[in-house]
């Protein structure tokens, strides 16, 4: 009898423990895959079986050459569009498509194209985040029922995924290059193609690149991030500052607000999951910031696998100072015939609202790229099951410093007609700065106030 109670005690416990996925993700025998059968960030090295995709070959830090304000050339500028998708042709591309992509052709059959590129498979990260990724693939464990990390280092925890919300994990820890500033621009255009732009200032700073990060107490912390509206002038001043932690669930993000108006620091719990962006018009949620960013809690996430797919990569011609922001925006959607697509894996994962839970979107179909694990196309659904946005990112490396980040994040509103793009740099004076270091004092409340000073 004490046998059997001790035997259920075991199964209890064991069920407990796979339902909070308090786990390591794999064992060290599919560990040592990562730099062999795979890439050290866990996507197939090798390319598909018609050679529509090819294998992964790194780019060196120095595969083109940086201008005096930081911008790049294209390592890629000799390719030609092998084909390009068009709303009378899509039908034979559908099934390497979201459903998202397919009602922009519906939605705007005139303009809105795919230039597919051959596929160039070049995103890197320095070799200590390679090896913190091995780590990481041992050690890191599931906490607070998928909606926490522990024994985490740097970026990438699962890197052999098994479930849903270990690919959403990959894409929210994924490697940015410690720390960053830049300014980006955002604009939400109306149906006719006007616009206003809003400028940012935005610094990012993933903990361990803090000067008083102390490994011994990592904290609970991922990272810190502060931006700052500099235009137009009825905005300008407003600093938003955001404690974005591991667990939110355990610790809810920390956020405060600037207003400069009132001249007052407040904080700003509805910086989180579908609260307003900042001076975003409506278009987009707190948690689009990025793609997809904050606690994971409120969705069921089901893996669907990987497929075959056409996304926004190298997407340089984008990024060229040759442009001006007015050659970017167009009615209905961007200049499509400054972008970029190739045949890529992704992974496919759905995220279904939880019973109970609230969020304008009841569901998000994510489809993240296998090489760097950012999104690339998120198509979002509203209460009624209707396809309401698509979020489509434009993807670059940063070769010179190891970084795969976005060029430029849209979100297509398929019911208004309007949509936002973010980040576009081409005017500024300088590209990214991943030179950035700063201290936790710099990411406090009491230095809101300085930095919101007009």
């Amino acid at each position: 009898m004490k046998a059997t109670k001790s035997l259920l005690k075991i199964g209890v416990l064991s069920l407990s423990l796979l339902a909070t996925g308090v786990m390591a993700a794999v064992s060290a025998d599919e560990a040592a895959k990562l730099g062999t059968s795979l890439t050290p960030m866990g996507a197939e090295k090798a390319g598909n079986a018609d050679g529509s995709i090819t294998a992964w070959q790194p780019l060196s830090t120095t595969a083109g050459s940086v201008d005096a304000k930081g911008f790049l050339s294209d390592p890629y500028g000799n390719d030609k569009p092998k084909f390009t998708i068009t709303a009378q042709n899509v039908d034979q591309y559908k099934d390497k498509l979201s459903p998202g992509q397919l009602a922009m052709f519906k939605r705007y059959p005139d303009t809105f194209k795919l230039p597919v590129y051959p596929t160039q498979r070049g995103s890197t990260v320095p070799d200590s985040v390679f090896a913190a990724i091995k780590k990481n693939a041992t050690t890191t464990n599931l906490v607070a029922g998928g909606n926490g990390l522990e024994n985490f280092q740097i970026a990438i925890p699962f890197p052999i995924p098994k479930s849903g919300v270990e690919v959403i994990w990959n894409h929210i820890t994924r490697y940015r290059g410690g720390g960053v500033t830049r300014v980006v621009n955002q604009a939400t255009p109306q149906q006719n193609g006007s616009y206003s732009m809003v400028k940012l200032e935005e610094q990012f700073m993933f903990r361990d690149r803090l000067k008083d990060f102390d490994p011994a107490n990592p904290g609970n912390v991922l990272f810190y991030f502060k931006q700052k509206v500099t235009a137009p002038p009825r905005l300008a001043g407003t600093v938003l500052l955001v404690h974005e932690t591991l667990d939110q669930v355990k610790e809810p993000r920390k956020a405060w607000m600037y207003n400069a108006g009132q001249r007052r620091v407040r904080q700003a719990p509805q910086v989180s999951y579908d609260g307003p962006g900042t001076a975003a018009d409506g278009l987009r949620t707190s948690d689009n910031l990025d793609m997809f960013n904050g606690a994971p809690d409120r969705y069921d996430w089901k893996l669907e696998g990987k497929k075959e797919m056409y996304i926004a990569s190298n997407s340089y011609k984008l990024d060229s100072t040759s442009l001006k922001y007015a050659d970017i925006i167009k009615p209905g959607h961007i200049n499509q015939d400054l972008t970029r697509y190739e045949l890529r894996r992704v992974w496919h994962v759905v995220g279904t609202l939880k019973p109970g839970q609230r969020h304008i979107y009841a569901k998000r179909d994510f489809y993240i790229d296998e090489d760097t694990w950012q999104a690339a196309v998120i198509d979002q659904y509203d209460g009624r099951g209707q396809l309401w946005r698509v979020s489509e990112a434009h993807a670059q490396d940063y070769y010179n410093k190891q970084v795969p980040w976005y060029t430029l994040e849209a979100i297509y509103d398929l019911q208004s007609g309007r949509y936002l793009a973010l980040g576009m740099k081409n005017e500024e004076q300088k590209a990214y700065n991943f030179d950035f270091t700063a201290s936790k004092a710099d990411f406090q409340p009491a230095a809101l106030r300085q930095d919101g000073v007009r």
